[in-house]
């Protein structure tokens, strides 16, 4: 029996710092927590006004992660730019047989780790779960709650879903840095593929023109005036991945499926506005003057914004699924808070207890919607701060 239940490595950054509290409030009695990281004066702070243990490893270090990992029966690490200081970690899990969770937005780094670990992961029962936070829960359990009304309502498979984001909140130092390490250590061909995180990336030319990320505003019929969503390159991977998975499953999407999101604007205009300003920006990720700028003048590891602007942000989306046979259901997410602070703690606290408690989950390197599923779901709407529903 391993000493610990939950373990969150990265604990003195911004969002483990956070993930601490939450799961220390949420958490059933006599859950065994610890935290993890490099710096033991730094955890100690942490630590001591939670009244946790703390294991010292540096992720660099393979045998200190793996004498860490060891001790957990689920680890949940914060540390990133993953493809810097994950993969020690996701290694050791595997190896050892204990469930792995993040919130990655490196969808390159993911599909090695799917290369290196999902076999094995699978056949021994071991969750590895990325992207488990705003990136990209809200989109693959909205797209899952959208098929099953279609096959509950509708009695057929989805055709499509669309999702429209709108969102208030900031970023920390954390989240910059990933995306600055994004733009440093991996080509735009290393992004673009649609299908970078399917069982087979491979695909026709066909289907990647058909899927691929919009470049400029949309006028949907549902959903409105609309821009391409910055996380679009990200969520969309792990939904087409949890299409994939699910696809000789009874809860399979449809033989036609696919998946694409954006922002929801004001009309036009803004549209338009927002489409240039996201350019810009992923121009500058892909300079290094431009990765520099942002690095200077950004927040730093550790930093992020104020505990009442966390909790003056949201999220909102809207979902517009279409059936086999044209008809189209619309639904509708809501959660209060700063979508990559308050959102994701709340995201992955319960997401670490849903793999704790679970019995008979999958194994293999899968994403929120194969892994947990309705089970997230239901945890995330018991919180009050979740409402998923289908809209009139």
């Amino acid at each position: 029996m391993a000493e610990f239940d939950i373990l969150i490595y990265g604990a003195t950054g911004f969002t483990g710092s956070q993930l601490a509290k939450e799961l220390r409030d949420q958490a059933p009695k006599g859950t065994r927590l610890a935290l993890g990281g490099r710096n033991a004066e730094k955890l100690a702070k942490v630590a001591e006004p939670l009244g946790l243990p703390v294991v010292v490893a540096d992720a660099m270090d393979k045998a200190a992660v793996d004498a860490m990992v060891k001790r957990a029966s689920v680890v949940v690490t914060t540390a990133g730019p993953y493809a810097m200081y994950g993969d020690h970690v996701v290694d050791s899990c595997v190896a050892h047989g204990v469930h792995y969770l993040d919130i990655t937005g490196e969808t390159p780094w993911v599909r090695q780790v799917i290369d290196r670990h999902h076999e094995s992961a699978k056949a021994q029962g071991t969750v590895v779960l990325p992207c488990c936070g705003f990136d990209s829960v809200p989109s693959d359990l909205g797209v899952l709650f959208m098929v099953k009304m279609v096959r509950e309502r509708l009695d057929q498979g989805t055709k499509s879903v669309e999702a429209a984001f709108s969102i208030k909140g900031s970023f920390n130092g954390g989240t910059l840095a990933s995306g600055l390490n994004i733009g440093e250590k991996f080509k735009a061909k290393d992004l673009a593929n649609p299908f970078l995180l399917n069982p087979d990336p491979k695909t026709s030319r066909e289907a990647w023109s058909a899927n691929a990320d919009p470049k400029g505003p949309v006028t949907h019929a549902q959903l409105g005036s609309l821009a391409p969503f910055f996380m679009g390159p990200v969520n969309t991977r792990v939904v087409r991945r949890s299409a994939a998975l699910l696809a000789d499953s009874p809860q399979s999407y449809g033989p036609e499926f696919s998946y694409q999101e954006y922002m929801r604007m004001g009309g036009t205009v803004s549209a338009w506005g927002a489409t240039l300003a996201m350019g810009a920006m992923a121009a500058g990720m892909a300079k290094p003057a431009g990765r520099s700028l942002m690095a200077r003048f950004g927040p730093k590891p550790g930093e992020g914004p104020s505990e009442a602007d966390m909790d003056g942000g949201f999220v909102k989306v809207r979902y517009a699924a279409t059936a086999m046979d044209g008809q189209v259901l619309q639904g509708q997410l809501k959660a209060p808070g700063d979508p990559g602070n308050r959102v994701t703690v709340r995201i992955l606290a319960q997401a670490a207890l849903c793999v704790l408690e679970g019995e008979d989950l999958p194994g293999g390197v899968l994403t929120p919607a194969v892994a947990l599923g309705q089970r997230l779901q239901d945890r995330l709407v018991a919180t009050g701060k979740w409402e998923m529903k289908l809209l009139d």
